[in-house]
């Protein structure tokens, strides 16, 4: 499986960040642990959303529509 997920800061409630990740609990640590230079600033983290796709590419599409306008708007209403 290929996780795409939301995470929310708990520092900054305002700030979320997307990303994709086969072993989504590995990749919460590395985030929580400022090991992810686009996030360090922020931590800690939690797991907003996530979604598991059973083809990767499917969930690397999902992820860069999540990352654009439309996206955002998407997220920000449904999930």
């Amino acid at each position: 499986m290929t996780y795409v997920y939301i995470l929310r800061s708990l520092k900054a409630p305002d700030r979320h960040y997307v990303g994709v990740t086969a072993d989504l609990r590995a990749r919460l640590k590395r985030h929580n642990a400022g090991e992810v230079t686009h996030t360090s600033k922020f931590a800690p983290w939690e797991i907003k959303t996530y979604l598991a796709f059973s083809d990767e590419g499917q969930a690397f599409a999902f992820e860069k529509y999540l990352k654009s306008a439309s996206g955002r708007a998407f997220a920000t209403k449904r999930l």
